[in-house]
């Protein structure tokens, strides 16, 4: 049974008094040290938003760089090629009209030998004829 004298009041007070110095000795820190911890915690948290924030606008930055020279790279390249074509069909047409210059040439040597064959060979038909004739027919003629 419980009786009621003055030892229940000394331990209420004692109780009260443990309370109050648990709290100031223990429980006190230890929120505080909670409450900076997660102050710290959301500090940090913001800095790595601004942080990620920022390496994202910079990596667009560097995307539209990247962007802008690989259209620029692309551009000389073009008219680089274009100039190269346009030297190489400027060469190639040299080279085709020389060719055809000289297929002419070889082409009117060409004739010129055919009809020089032409006419010494109808200058020496008729004797041709004669021989050929004489030959078949065993006599002259």
């Amino acid at each position: 049974m419980i009786t009621t004298d003055i030892t229940l009041f000394i331990q209420i007070v004692n109780m009260v008094v443990l309370m109050f110095l648990l709290n100031g000795v223990l429980y006190k820190p230890i929120r505080n040290i909670i409450k900076e911890r997660s102050e710290k915690l959301r500090g940090m948290e913001e800095n790595i938003s601004k942080f990620e924030k920022n390496a994202k606008l910079r990596q667009e930055e560097v995307d539209a760089k990247m962007a802008k020279a690989s259209g620029k790279a692309k551009a000389a390249l073009d008219g680089a090629r274009a100039e190269a074509q346009a030297a190489g069909d400027e060469k190639l047409a040299g080279i085709r009209a020389g060719v055809d210059a000289t297929k002419e040439a070889k082409l009117a040597e060409l004739r010129a030998e055919i009809e020089g064959a032409r006419t010494s060979l109808r200058s020496n038909l008729d004797g041709f004829a004669t021989d050929m004739a004489s030959k078949i027919l065993g006599r002259s003629l």
